[in-house]
């Protein structure tokens, strides 16, 4: 997967190529979960930065039905000598600017995107190396808060996360041993996990992220290109399973899950607890005690973090 265009479609929400019966039967038991799910994505990938609401909230509500896999797809190899995408004007990282801003402000996830002018990312490959290494070594759960503080490190605060040091201070942070980490995703061993998820996503026929597919235990299911609403997900999952309807688990309060996310967007809220922009305020007031949050503001939206 090398050398994919740098452009975001806000069309298709790719970066890259590419009511209820009075009376009816309620089953407690936890479902086997014979569906996979496939992540495909990248660390700095804006489409999938944006999708990151509707993802978690398909994980928290209906993650019990499925194994949840995170594949690293390899959006940018290097920057050439000549054009990467000329017909969308991109022969370098900062023309990626516009794409991102423009992503930014249409998802409501923000994205400066300064940092492509003043310290480009020049691969998206070191990252994506370090998030194998965690999760080789260590657990899913603690490589998935690696890509969202990179992510939110890369758009949101204008840090180059395929620079060695910022790696290392973001494991850190994770708990872990950041030297230890990064130093281990350098090797070959590194690079060959990392191949392994090409391939995989090769197998998978993707061309563009982020592509989440749905797939049964006879290896028959859905592909979904491009980042879609929250419903899409749903109705995808019960049609690979022959559902019907599917039964939610209990959405998390607000103080649990921002205790697990540390930092929260107005727009993540929103998804989360179907409320409208203009509500997130008094809702966050109401869910939560001063001393459990701070309020601040970057590129015109709202976030809370933990104190």
């Amino acid at each position: 997967m090398k050398n994919h265009p740098m452009v975001c479609d806000l069309e298709t929400g790719v970066c890259g190529v590419a009511g209820e019966e009075e009376l009816g039967i309620i089953d407690f038991n936890q479902p086997k979960k014979s569906i996979e799910v496939y992540y495909v994505t990248d660390p700095i990938c804006s489409h999938c930065w944006a999708l990151e609401p509707v993802l978690r909230r398909f994980i928290e509500q209906y993650g019990h039905y499925f194994n949840f896999h995170t594949i690293m797809g390899g959006l940018l190899e290097k920057w050439g000598d000549g054009p990467v995408d000329p017909a969308n004007g991109i022969s370098g990282p900062a023309d990626v600017v516009g794409h991102w801003r423009e992503v930014g402000e249409y998802y409501r996830m923000p994205i400066d995107g300064t940092v492509m002018m003043n310290n480009p990312v020049q691969s998206s490959y070191p990252p994506s190396r370090v998030f194998k290494v965690i999760q080789k070594n260590q657990h899913d759960a603690i490589a998935f808060e690696y890509l969202r503080r990179a992510r939110e490190a890369l758009f949101v605060f204008n840090q180059n996360i395929a620079d060695t040091s910022v790696m290392i201070d973001i494991v850190n942070k994770l708990g872990l041993d950041g030297v230890a980490i990064v130093n281990e995703s350098e090797q070959t061993s590194g690079q060959q996990l990392l191949n392994e998820d090409f391939d995989l996503a090769r197998n998978l026929g993707v061309r563009g992220f982020p592509t989440i597919i749905i797939m049964n235990e006879d290896n028959k299911g859905l592909k979904i290109v491009g980042g879609r609403p929250f419903v899409n997900y749903v109705e995808g999952l019960k049609q690979v399973l022959n559902f019907e309807e599917l039964q939610p688990k209990q959405l998390p309060s607000l103080l649990s899950l921002l205790e697990k996310e540390k930092l929260l967007f107005s727009k993540e809220i929103e998804v989360m607890y179907d409320l409208e922009k203009s509500e997130v305020i008094s809702y966050v007031k109401k869910e939560l005690s001063s001393d459990q949050y701070e309020m601040k503001e970057i590129l015109g939206e709202c976030y809370i973090t933990t104190k």
